[in-house]
């Protein structure tokens, strides 16, 4: 099954589950109580906190739960902020998410220190329900901006052409999978 925020945020092919973290642990998790689906894969955009470009496409099954205030040691966690679906020895780029767009890029390159690429409001509440109820699960990301003072202005302007790209990912990938 294939899911989406939702809002200006969605696809054709995928299911609205709802914009930020709470509203996507919600509404997935009814979601799999009631219809369990077999493999869950979220498609959305995401910022980039300084190694991806504009239009790239990134794949991952790691998120993180990783507030600014953390990479100014100004706050603390005691529960696990890191969830990932990732069987395979390869690294993933991890992708962190908040109900919060990050816009100081100062700041923010300090997450790259951690592994932490990308960010995207849903992906951490989206990849804990589907660890919760033991369903493999990843993301596919277009990235639309820089995690910078111009962040919202940039998503706007390059929405729309990176959900082009998404559909295109994705139903590429979905044909290369199923001629297999």
């Amino acid at each position: 099954m294939i899911i989406c925020a939702g809002n200006n945020e969605s696809f054709g092919f995928a299911t609205a589950m709802g914009v930020g973290l709470i509203e996507m642990s919600m509404n997935l998790t009814r979601l799999c109580m009631f219809d369990k689906p077999e493999f869950l894969l979220f498609v959305g955009t995401a910022g980039s906190y300084g190694h991806k470009n504009i239009f790239d496409i990134v794949e991952s099954k790691t998120a993180s739960n990783i507030e600014l205030s953390f990479l100014s040691n100004q706050s603390y966690t005691p529960l696990d902020n890191v969830v990932t679906t990732n069987t395979e020895e390869t690294k993933d780029i991890v992708v962190n998410s908040s109900n919060y767009i990050s816009t100081d890029i100062e700041l923010t390159k300090n997450f790259l220190k951690f592994g932490v690429g990308i960010e995207n409001m849903e992906f951490f509440a989206f990849l804990r329900v589907a660890q919760e109820f033991n369903i493999p699960a990843g993301g596919v990301f277009c990235i639309t901006n820089f995690t910078n003072k111009d962040a919202h202005e940039d998503f706007m302007k390059n929405h729309a052409q990176a959900k082009i790209l998404l559909s295109e990912h994705v139903r590429l990938r979905i044909k290369e999978l199923t001629s297999k």
